[in-house]
């Protein structure tokens, strides 16, 4: 039974036939910010830079010193002495091999903060994102055209364990062509093999399934309570194709969003 009034969806069995129904929770229906997602990918993101710093005697491992004024050349100080070097400028910025004017230091905050109520709006808004056709697709992600957004499919699928079985459910749902999309966008960038994002698997609980799907690339597997911007919104870009499981559905309208 759905309560009056909200909307319905098709839960999606492992064959690819509807067994049911299932109201679509009210958080599916927020209104879509995309600066406070940018606002909370980008926070996240930043928990993992790396602090870095120069050494303090950098660039000034030299016996340079200014020469004066009256010689009709810059003050830049300059190697002195009769060797090869003599008169080269040394030590100050802009010089070869002289000290940054201001390098980095490794006390400076990189981490970004964001107010719970934001963040907790910035994932409202993701989570509603994935409900719209329009968007998933500006994304670029490839699925079919009958299909209604967000895809939900029965809780068998959380108990999937094999790459085969996990791959006819992608055929079946209709959105096998997104995985190769991702397989086509394979490439190699400064040593790294670098990949387009394909869809996102949220399940209630993990039974197996998270080792089905993770062979294919570009697909994430995760728990509907460890949900968070970044993945729903890869690159501060929300929409992304997501495939629920029912339990996840009802986990995430059963959640308290304040």
């Amino acid at each position: 039974m759905t309560e009056p009034g909200l909307r319905t969806v098709p839960i999606i069995g492992v064959d690819g036939k509807p067994i049911g129904e299932i109201a679509v929770p009210v958080v599916f229906e927020t209104l879509v910010r995309l600066d406070i997602i940018r606002k909370a990918v980008v926070a996240q993101q930043s928990h993992r830079f790396q602090p870095q710093g120069r050494n303090p005697m950098a660039g000034k491992r030299t016996t340079a010193e200014g020469f004066g004024v009256g010689r009709g050349i810059s003050r830049v100080p300059r190697v002195g002495g009769g060797g090869p070097l003599s008169g080269t400028a040394a030590f100050a910025p802009g010089t070869v091999g002289g000290r940054l004017a201001f390098p980095p230091v490794p006390t400076k905050k990189l981490a970004k903060r964001v107010n719970r109520k934001e963040r907790f709006a910035a994932l409202r808004s993701a989570i509603a994102a994935t409900a719209s056709s329009e968007l998933v697709r500006k994304r670029g992600h490839k699925f079919e055209k009958d299909i209604e957004l967000p895809l939900v499919v029965s809780d068998e699928a959380e108990s999937l364990s094999k790459a085969s079985e996990a791959r006819r459910l992608l055929t079946t749902l209709g959105v096998w062509e997104d995985i190769e999309r991702v397989s086509r966008s394979s490439n190699i960038r400064g040593k790294r093999r670098t990949h387009a994002k394909g869809p996102l698997v949220v399940l209630g609980d993990y039974e197996g399934a998270d080792r089905a799907f993770r062979n294919f690339q570009g697909v994430d597997v995760i728990r509907a309570r460890d949900l968070s911007v970044e993945l729903l919104a890869p690159g501060t870009h929300p929409g992304r194709l997501t495939i629920w499981s029912e339990s996840a559905v009802k986990s995430i309208g059963g959640r308290s969003w304040e």
